[in-house]
């Protein structure tokens, strides 16, 4: 076998696909299309609930704009869409208003422990078995893709608002 110096191949890693962009966003979609599937149930939206349980998990509450850029900063989204699912949230009674700050409701907050629970024998499922210094050395190579692509970004958002 030939190897690179930096890209071992052991017995182990023969044969495995080499992780990349596409097998990073096939991963995404399948895991997201489990969620969405438990969310469809409930009649939320992807986007509605990553902005529920931000609003939820903030240490402390947040205004309309904070919540956008706090979800935005997470998927990279529109920030029109990201609006659109507050609104919608709001609408369901699952985010109130509080002067100028967004507060989930008890049924937000009911609406997401009801996922959780629901999603979690799912995620068992998915991950399970995957042995741990596996899931480790995932999560590293996970951590700095994301923080090289969000410098990335940063730098085409400057270059096109200038």
């Amino acid at each position: 076998m030939t190897t690179h110096p930096t890209n071992r191949t052991t017995p182990a890693t023969a044969g495995a696909p080499a992780a990349d962009a596409r097998a990073l966003g096939l991963a995404h979609y399948a895991a997201r299309g489990v969620l969405e599937h438990v969310l469809a149930r409930h009649g939320v939206t992807f986007l509605q609930q990553i902005a529920l349980r931000t609003a939820a998990t903030a240490a402390t509450a947040l205004t309309g704009d904070d919540l956008v850029t706090r979800v935005r900063a997470s998927v990279k989204g529109d920030p029109a869409d990201v609006r659109a699912a507050l609104d919608a949230l709001r609408d369901k009674a699952l985010l109130t208003t509080d002067g100028p700050r967004l507060l989930p409701t008890d049924a937000g907050r009911d609406l997401l422990a009801a996922v959780a629970a629901e999603a979690a024998p799912l995620s068992a499922r998915v991950w399970g078995g995957i042995p741990a210094d596996d899931l480790a050395a995932a999560g590293r190579v996970l951590a700095l893709v994301t923080e090289r692509a969000d410098r990335v970004l940063a730098e085409l958002e400057r270059a096109a608002a200038a």
